[in-house]
């Protein structure tokens, strides 16, 4: 699910928004790309919201979507994820109203 947020409207920097919603940083060595995850399990990398950000001069991009479980097949980047269910949707919402 993507969604967008106009860069002003943000009470603190980005990393510390994310950190308040429950977000931390991840870096995928393998693309050298930067993405923020929210475990649904304290004891368990899944399932997880997942999301990738990226910016332009005036907001930032959100892509948003459920990680259900990691890649089934060593060096696939396919797994199982939603991206425009109910739970993403109320992620999303829940994101935008502590922002």
């Amino acid at each position: 699910m993507r969604f967008e947020v106009i860069k002003n409207r943000l009470r603190y920097t980005l990393p510390e928004t994310l950190k308040k919603v429950g977000y931390f940083n991840i870096f995928d060595r393998r693309s050298r790309k930067d993405s923020y995850v929210k475990r649904l399990s304290g004891t368990s990398h899944y399932p997880r919201f997942h999301m990738y950000i990226t910016e332009d001069n005036e907001k930032y991009i959100f892509n948003l979507h459920l990680d259900q479980k990691k890649e089934s097949y060593q060096g696939q980047k396919a797994h199982s994820a939603d991206y425009d269910e109910p739970r993403v949707k109320e992620e999303m919402e829940r994101i935008m109203n502590n922002i």
